[in-house]
């Protein structure tokens, strides 16, 4: 029987989903190791084989396919381990990272020191050249400074050149001219060009992308041909394929030429196993998507079935952070999960986060030498979490260094250190909630009308009373809910994109020219599709518009509705879907402006074969009992009554009334008083916030 694996590396935990030729799909769990990932990687892939009664030696030699997803790149952001890297600019324009986009949250604050730029003022060097909006060479590349420049990065020992040229991408010759004085005098350095990575209007974007993507190449390349050392020596022979942050995977060597795409890539993969769990469930095409790990809460959205991308992603606060640049699965962070540290700021008032335990020391429950109080102790102090079993007993927590650590924050505030827990878990919660409202109520999504599927290690300890918060009636947890974004690189596809400016008004359409532009896009893809992915036959090119209202500053996705412009018809019909889609989003239908398209994008899917679909069992509904109890607290000064169910007793069609604690072995579900949850035929757990389950 062959085996596809899914590995997800997280700052606490690494998790792995193992599918077989039947479909079925085991989860194990490990904490990460920084210091050498595929460690984490082997303790997670052992646990997962022992469920499929395999060691590790024979699962790896038949496994097909492997999907690795990885927070490296983006943690050595967050650190500033990235490698040392030089950035060319055109004369004249030394300060296009140092500007950023000159936004600023509040305007009259002059208290918040002005942010460093990525690649410091220092670091940048001052190309003689200069290219116009048109094309046009407006001065020739002065080729004696250039030599003379990457002479000084050399002596400088810079371990990457990032190039961004004033309008490269009108006209790249000057940047690949200057590429082949760098190759010819530093042969082997790592470069990115921006018209290559980013060919879109907007220089900081651009540059920020190029400056990104240089620095992390040498650590992400030396990182991936470590893992592919690693996984051959373990006796794995088959694809090694990459998670990335546009919503698929891709070849190793594809995403070590472009690192930047493997920045936020595990937590785009949970949008897209919400919504295969979403439509398996019959739930609907829009879904809320909240992944819970150790040290971060993500949010996602699906919208009519379809993911939403966007080219705002921020390493960091908005403004005063760095722009990733690229277009890239739309998931936002907060600083609030399992591994947050509940502490008191100079006012008095608890906060949650945005610090985290990690892995080492981690919350004080896993015994590692950890102190302060976080998320999980104050889930042990309420008896939600049971110390002999965490993890399906491969763990065990350290139930009085976790009641210390809350204690030392009851304490300042005047509460029992039960009534502090809670605190603890209600504000990790209202943080998780505003997050999720304020990323649905800005795109015009409902969450009313929405499916929550929530994910990660600690989504079920407050998943249930966020989604009442939210007055949403549909969530689903599903079976492998703590891998979720793992579980997503299961059902993931291959997928590439390429992009390109040219900027043109829908009441002066140049037909011909953009009909050029979509050639050349789709060319670009069809020959990545038959050079990297040319066994796979079943593939999509979706084409689509960065469109607006003539005045405005961002734009929309539009989906074509045609492959090219050929009649008037055609543009009208364009136009109506960017009608839509604005209407959509923002309540608005201008009909009276013209709209303006000021990038195009052509997306490839190639559907990958074999992959898994939870099977269907029979499910006849039945209210649980399980005779097991333990106190837990639910808020009150009493603790309460709480039924408690073990995995090897959940079985599809059971109702499960609060209040009641479901352990799984890698995942534990809080159902709250008055609340219920009903295992679904294909195992996936649907909540409901009454106990009037129709």
């Amino acid at each position: 029987m062959s085996y596809r694996i899914s590995v997800d590396t997280g700052g606490t935990f690494t998790d792995v989903v193992i599918s077989d030729a039947n479909d079925r799909m085991v989860i194990g769990k490990a904490l990460t190791t920084p210091d050498r990932i595929f460690l984490g990687m082997k303790a997670a892939i052992k646990a997962a084989a022992k469920q499929l009664e395999l060691n590790f030696e024979q699962l790896m030699a038949r496994t097909n396919v492997l999907i690795y997803g990885t927070t490296r790149a983006t943690n050595a952001i967050v650190t500033k381990t990235t490698a040392k890297t030089a950035f060319v600019t055109t004369a004249g324009f030394p300060d296009i990272l140092l500007l950023k986009e000159g936004g600023k949250f509040n305007p009259h604050d002059f208290t918040l020191d002005f942010p460093d730029p990525y690649i410091l003022r220092r670091n940048t060097f001052q190309l003689q050249e200069r290219i116009g909006s048109d094309g046009e060479v407006v001065e020739q590349l002065d080729e004696t400074q250039a030599k003379e420049l990457i002479a000084e990065i050399g002596g400088r020992k810079f371990e990457a050149v990032a190039v961004c040229l004033l309008w490269s991408i009108a006209n790249p010759s000057h940047e690949k001219r200057f590429a082949e004085l760098l190759s010819e005098q530093l042969p082997g350095i790592p470069y990115t060009l921006s018209h290559e990575l980013a060919p879109v209007i907007r220089e900081y974007r651009r540059a920020s992308a190029t400056a990104i993507d240089a620095s992390l190449k040498p650590l992400m390349q030396g990182h991936l041909n470590e893992m592919r050392a690693d996984l051959h020596n373990a006796g794995f022979n088959g694809d090694l394929l990459i998670s990335t942050t546009e919503g698929g995977c891709n070849h190793i060597d594809v995403l070590a030429a472009k690192p930047i795409y493997t920045v936020g890539s595990g937590p785009a993969m949970a949008p897209v196993a919400a919504r295969t769990f979403s439509d398996i469930e019959g739930q609907g095409s829009d879904v809320i998507v909240c992944d819970t790990g150790g040290t971060t809460f993500d949010v996602g959205l699906v919208r009519d079935g379809r993911l939403t991308f966007t080219r705002d992603t921020w390493l960091g606060d908005m403004y005063t952070g760095n722009l990733l640049g690229i277009s890239a699965v739309d998931v936002r962070s907060i600083g609030a999960g399992g591994g947050s540290i509940a502490w008191i700021d100079e006012g008095g008032l608890m906060r949650v986060g945005p610090q985290s335990a990690g892995s080492k020391p981690g919350p004080a429950c896993y015994g590692l030498g950890g102190t302060e109080p976080t998320v999980s102790d104050a889930a042990v102090v309420l008896g939600y979490f049971n110390p002999e079993n965490f993890l399906g007993g491969r763990m065990r927590l350290d139930a009085t260094a976790a009641r210390n650590a809350v204690a030392k924050i009851a304490v300042k505030i005047g509460l029992t250190t039960e009534q502090a827990a809670f605190q603890i878990l209600a504000l990790a919660s209202d943080l998780m909630t505003r997050a999720i409202a304020d990323m649905t109520v800005n795109e015009g999504f409902n969450p009313r009308e929405s499916t929550i599927v929530a994910g990660g290690g600690a989504a079920g300890v407050n998943i249930m009373a966020i989604a009442r918060e939210l007055g949403c009636d549909k969530a689903i947890l599903p079976k492998v809910a703590s891998a979720l974004s793992a579980s997503g690189m299961q059902f993931a596809d291959i997928v590439a994109e390429e992009a390109q400016s040219y900027v043109v008004f829908s009441n002066d359409f140049e037909r011909k020219a953009v009909n050029v532009v979509l050639e050349e896009l789709e060319g670009k893809l069809e020959a990545f599709r038959r050079e990297i992915v040319g066994s796979v036959q079943d593939y999509d090119i979706e084409l689509i518009a960065e469109a607006r209202y003539v005045g405005q500053v961002w734009e929309l996705d539009t989906r074509l509705p045609t492959r090219r412009f050929e009649t008037d018809a055609d543009l009208q019909a364009f136009i109506e879907v960017f009608h839509q889609t604005h209407e959509r989003v923002f309540a608005v239908r201008d009909i009276g402006s013209s709209v303006q398209i000021v990038n195009w994008k052509a997306r490839l899917v190639a559907h990958l074969p074999s992959k898994p679909r939870p099977g269907e069992q029979a499910a006849i509904r039945r209210k649980g009992t399980s005779g097991l109890y333990r106190d837990c607290f639910f808020g009150a000064s009493k603790p309460v009554k709480t039924e408690i169910y073990q995995a090897e007793e959940i079985t599809p069609g059971l109702l499960i009334n609060g209040p009641a604690i479901i352990e799984e072995p890698t995942t534990t579900l809080v159902v709250y008083p008055g609340m219920a949850a009903e295992v679904s035929r294909y195992g996936n757990y649907i909540l409901h916030l009454t106990q009037e389950v129709k």
